[in-house]
């Protein structure tokens, strides 16, 4: 025994060595840096002060009736008090009105933890905010903090923001019983079809636009229409050092999570949550922020999943702080409108991003880039690879230069028409512009139509690379007024009509190009008299439909 005493006193010291070292453990996303293709600062993890408070130390009671909120907040003046730390909240229900953070805070949930915030709207009071990339009033969010650092939520945990007491509901968007449940319980239905909760919510979405209100309202007009103002969930504004990680965030009034103008922010394993019938039931909106990691995360919602913004129209142009140094991975996204999604409020600018190893199953689009004429703004430098779609209802990738506030689906179903204007419209500040996107390794199974790039005459999409792509759909793929396309290894089968189209394309290059059509089916079919430069090495002229308006020299078969 005394020889081998020593011994395990070495294996015991040895082990207690390689606990201390796991507290500085490996820096866990230096994977997510390897080959990236733009210059990007390492984003750290926040550390927090040793000190730690419960909520039910502040007299919280997680019995889902008790209400919370001066628990909530008392812990949190508390915690800043000693210099920060973390909040903790313990197994049960607490219910509770909105919670306001402080710097140098990790709200952390325990397993069975769930904050759940109170549907009673008079706990929201009105505060200047930003919606839809405008400048507005909304009601206060259940989570928010405005110019901190070092915040962060973590745990096992849930948070539900009893979405349902905000949110219209359109009648389409669910079964027969779940609308006359919603009716016969108050509120408002217009034409017979769109229920409101309230009278004032109605009056809010006549006298709005895109759900913003007009400005140089009085307060009595603002309180009027007060229920119609619903939050965004999550709301942190001008932070620094933001820190979500393996939560789970659902039933969301608005949008769920909404990071603006922050920098360092890391999003690592949380479960973004909401009824497909949910109007603007984004997952998250990433908007004019700098430095962020998005991995290992789900999104079910019903609205955008992963979203980039940077501001709508002028104010966007002039706060003029683009989204930037973004790596997105490892995440999956099930219905709503997108998988990963630029715009429609990109009017700042979104350049350098990184999307790799992500899957959408079910999404309305999977890869999808929209704006219109007014926004202005440059979207540039993304990089997207190994993506895996299945069942995408309209298309696998879209770029939307004419979004009119619809979803694709919604669209569709409205019998909405492609524009093929000619007219040209002046460049200016206004004019939006997407440019240098490159995609490769991309597998999508039973979209409505394998792709759809619709530019504008005055500002085509360009220079858009795609490599190694495989794409099942109903409909082939459509490129119009778009130009320096260029497609590797690319295969499209589509069950009806052509597998590719081309409108007013130029300069477009495509090596391996494959195809699979039925049998009565060209393989392409070109029109626009302003195409140039389509070369189709590889396709059968024969099975190639021309129309007459384009000059046949433009069109290169070798």
């Amino acid at each position: 025994m005394k020889k081998i005493f020593p011994i395990l006193l070495l294996i015991s010291l040895l082990f207690s060595c390689g606990e201390n070292v796991s507290d500085k453990s490996p820096y866990p996303y230096a994977h997510l840096y390897e080959d990236l293709p733009f210059d990007m600062p390492r984003v750290e993890i926040p550390t927090f002060p040793d000190n730690r408070v419960s909520v039910a130390d502040h007299g919280g009671k997680p019995d889902g009736i008790t209400l919370n909120t001066k628990a909530f907040e008392d812990a949190m003046q508390a915690l800043s008090d000693m210099g920060g730390g973390t909040l903790t909240v313990p197994k049960g229900i607490w219910f509770t009105g909105p919670i306001v953070f402080r710097s140098n805070i990790n709200m952390h949930l325990e397993k069975g933890a769930l904050i759940l915030f109170s549907p009673d709207k008079d706990l929201y009071p009105l505060v200047e905010t930003v919606f839809e990339g405008l400048d507005t009033r909304r009601c206060q969010s259940p989570i928010s903090g405005r110019n901190l650092e070092n915040i962060a939520i973590t745990g096992e945990g849930s948070i539900n923001g009893s979405g349902e007491a905000w949110r219209p509901l359109k009648k389409e968007k669910v079964p027969e019983s779940h609308w006359k449940q919603v009716v016969s319980s108050g509120g408002v239905v217009k034409n017979g079809n769109y229920w409101f909760p309230s009278e004032g919510a109605l009056k809010g979405q006549e006298m709005s636009d895109m759900n913003v209100p007009r400005q140089n309202m009085t307060e009595e007009e603002w309180l009027e229409i007060k229920d119609f103002l619903r939050p965004v969930m999550v709301s942190f504004i001008e932070c620094k050092n933001v820190y979500l990680h393996g939560v789970l965030f659902e039933n969301s009034p608005a949008w769920n999570i909404h990071p603006l103008m922050c920098e360092n922010v890391i999003i690592d394993g949380i479960f973004a949550r909401n009824p497909g019938y949910s109007q603007n039931g984004d997952g998250l909106d990433l908007e004019s922020c700098k430095n962020s990691i998005i991995v290992n995360s789900l999104f079910d919602v019903g609205d955008d999943g992963i979203c980039i913004k940077s501001g709508k129209d002028e104010q966007g142009r002039l706060r003029g702080r683009p989204t930037e140094n973004v790596i997105v991975e490892n995440c999956k996204v099930f219905q709503g409108h997108g998988g990963f999604v630029v715009g429609s409020e990109m009017s700042g600018g979104v350049k350098n991003i990184s999307v790799k190893n992500c899957q959408f199953l079910g999404t309305d689009v999977g890869l999808r880039f929209k704006s219109n004429r007014g926004r202005g703004g440059v979207v540039e430098n993304i990089y997207i690879s190994d993506i895996y779609m299945f069942n995408i209802i309209t298309d696998s990738f879209l770029f939307d230069l004419y979004y009119g506030g619809k979803s694709a689906s919604e669209a569709l179903a409205d019998g909405d028409t492609t524009p093929t204007e000619e007219q040209l419209f002046e460049v200016t500040e206004e004019t939006p512009v997407f440019r240098n996107i490159y995609v490769k390794d991309l597998v999508s199974r039973n979209a409505r139509r394998a792709m759809f790039f619709n530019g504008l005459p005055e500002m085509n999409i360009e220079n858009i690379h795609l490599e190694n792509a495989f794409i099942t759909a109903r409909f082939g793929a459509k490129f119009s007024e778009s130009k320096d396309i260029i497609l590797n290894n690319v295969t499209v089968i589509s069950e009806e009509g052509p597998a590719y189209l081309f409108n007013n394309v130029k300069n477009f290059k495509a090596e391996k190009l494959a195809y699979k059509v039925s049998e009565s089916a060209k393989v392409a079919q070109i029109t626009g008299n302003n195409t140039a430069e389509v070369h189709l090495s590889g396709l059968p002229e024969d099975l190639v439909d021309i129309a007459s308006d384009v000059n046949k020299e433009q069109v290169i078969f070798k």
